[in-house]
């Protein structure tokens, strides 16, 4: 089936992806595309608008990313987003300065009248997200000032003749209350879109493009046990059935009798062909030693893919390795389809080696984690598999501050059950992103049962998020936290100190490495 399509150009910004994503939450079928992806490429596909993401350049920068100026010339809708409205307004003759004082953060912006299509409805003053030390100083010849704000005289702009429009904030993001709206506005009535697009569609498009990409060769699927590779695995068996073996790997830092708990509910709930691997003593043989979080992702990764290489040649030869990688495990590891900003690696991305003898399929690559719980209900998983909560890939190794012993693995592991249950006693797990312990390296005097202790730090993490790309910390009740602490404190044999983070993404990541 061919979709309406709104092509984002990525000039590296950390939510391109998320532009996307808030398209298809829309209904309408959104794509990324490398902002030097030449205009005749573009033009050829057709797209029902173009949207030119931020990034961290300045359009003055010598050698700065600029697509071609045949994408604005076209008659096609475009929508520039921050550096993409810098980069609108440079092609076209604006002006574009550094700023006196960068925004980085809330902003109000004050919308012009008469107003333009992108804010007709909305209101006259709005909070939106900005992120630039850039200003456009002037508007290229044509268009109109469409917004102002405190630090910059031309918060948006539109040439609605031409059908070209510039916001210098971030719509896709949740701290732009109203920036949903601005792009369904540009989305149905700039570009005309039905909304041709939902999950369901995309379960048949991708197990036609796995029976594609796949052919006749056969294929072994890495399972975590968690929704990412349980929805990936489930997908691939639809498409080539019995040519299907999946493996799951415990790999030693996993939480408390998860191994036990996904081997008995895969194989007999869902009927998938596992076998099981018990690789942990390897894996924390590797990782013996190593204190660094990058170090520790890569062993995994490395670790990971030399098990599954001898499990395809033990159990036959496969051709493909099956994988639950997702958007935000790739824009955080490397620039894939874009330049974006690399923040850490991740175990599917970071650590394959070069003479790995499997091809990758990756069914869930350009989605985010909500639209793999919605693609996952849509298959028929259970409630219980589609709201269970993130888990790294390199699971407790990083979560465990510092070096990975068994030790501090069964102390992490106890607490990290703690949080998980009263979370749910509680009625709080299924409305958080993520809520885990971390242990720390640091021991503290405390005094228990009239004694002197000096014994380990446990720290709290819980978000609230839509998709992972930002998160704020959780507000959670006083009388919560005390229990939280009291418990791990009294369940926990060597721990004597309990802290809560109350830091959110950005600047800080969710896990802690």
């Amino acid at each position: 089936m061919t979709h309406q399509t709104i092509l984002v150009l990525d000039f590296g910004s950390q939510y391109t992806q998320l532009i996307a994503r808030r398209l298809r939450e829309l209904a309408v079928y959104s794509e990324v595309v490398p902002w030097h992806e030449p205009a005749g490429q573009i033009l050829a596909r057709a797209p029902a608008g173009i949207i030119l993401s931020g990034g961290p350049r300045s359009v003055r920068d010598a050698g700065a990313p600029r697509c071609g100026r045949a994408v604005l010339e076209a008659g096609v809708p475009v929508l520039g987003i921050c550096y993409g409205m810098q980069v609108m307004t440079d092609l076209l003759g604006g002006q574009v300065e550094a700023a006196p004082h960068r925004e980085y953060g809330p902003a109000t912006v004050r919308v012009a009248e008469p107003r333009g299509a992108v804010f007709d409805g909305l209101p006259a003053s709005m909070e939106v997200w900005a992120s630039h030390g850039d200003l456009v100083a002037s508007a290229p010849p044509g268009f109109r000032v469409a917004a102002t704000s405190a630090n910059a005289p031309v918060a948006a702009m539109e040439d609605a003749g031409r059908r070209l429009y510039g916001l210098l904030f971030h719509p896709e993001v949740a701290h732009s209350p109203h920036g949903a709206e601005m792009l369904r506005r540009f989305a149905y009535v700039i570009c005309g879109c039905r909304g041709d697009w939902n999950i369901g569609a995309y379960v048949d498009e991708a197990v036609a493009g796995i029976r594609a990409q796949v052919g006749g060769g056969r294929v072994i699927c890495g399972l975590s046990g968690g929704v990412d590779s349980t929805v990936a695995a489930l997908l691939m068996h639809r498409a080539v059935g019995g040519r299907l073996t999946c493996v799951f790997v415990d790999n030693g830092v996993l939480r408390l009798d998860e191994a036990a708990q996904v081997k008995r509910r895969l194989a007999e709930k869902y009927a998938l062909p596992v076998v099981a691997v018990d690789a942990a003593e390897r894996f924390l043989a590797a990782l013996a030693g190593v204190t660094d979080p990058e170090q520790k992702r890569k062993i995994i990764g490395r670790v990971f893919i030399e098990v599954f290489d001898e499990e395809a040649v033990r159990l036959g030869g496969f051709d493909f390795l099956g994988q639950g990688t997702l958007y935000p495990d790739v824009i955080e590891s490397v620039s894939v389809i874009g330049p974006s900003a690399p923040i850490k690696s991740h175990h599917n991305v970071g650590g394959l080696p070069e003479t790995m003898r499997l091809t990758l399929v990756e069914p869930l690559r350009q989605l985010f984690k909500d639209e793999v719980r919605a693609l996952g209900r849509a298959i028929g998983l259970d409630e219980e598999f589609v709201a269970r909560q993130p888990f790294p890939g390199p699971g407790l190794a990083v979560r465990v501050i510092g070096e990975v012993t068994r030790e501090r693995l069964d102390l992490l592991r106890r607490a990290d059950a703690v949080v998980v249950d009263e979370m749910k006693r509680q009625g709080w797990y299924g409305r958080l992103w993520q809520s885990f312990a971390v242990l720390l390296p640091v021991r503290s005097v405390g005094v228990m049962g009239d004694e002197r202790t000096y014994e380990a730090t446990i720290a709290v993490r819980a978000v609230e998020s839509r998709d992972g790309m930002t998160a704020d910390w959780a507000r959670l009740p006083h009388d919560l936290l005390a229990t939280l602490s009291a418990r791990l404190v009294n369940e926990v044999p060597g721990v004597n100190r309990v802290v809560y983070d109350v830091s959110s993404k950005p600047p800080s990541t969710i896990e802690w490495e």
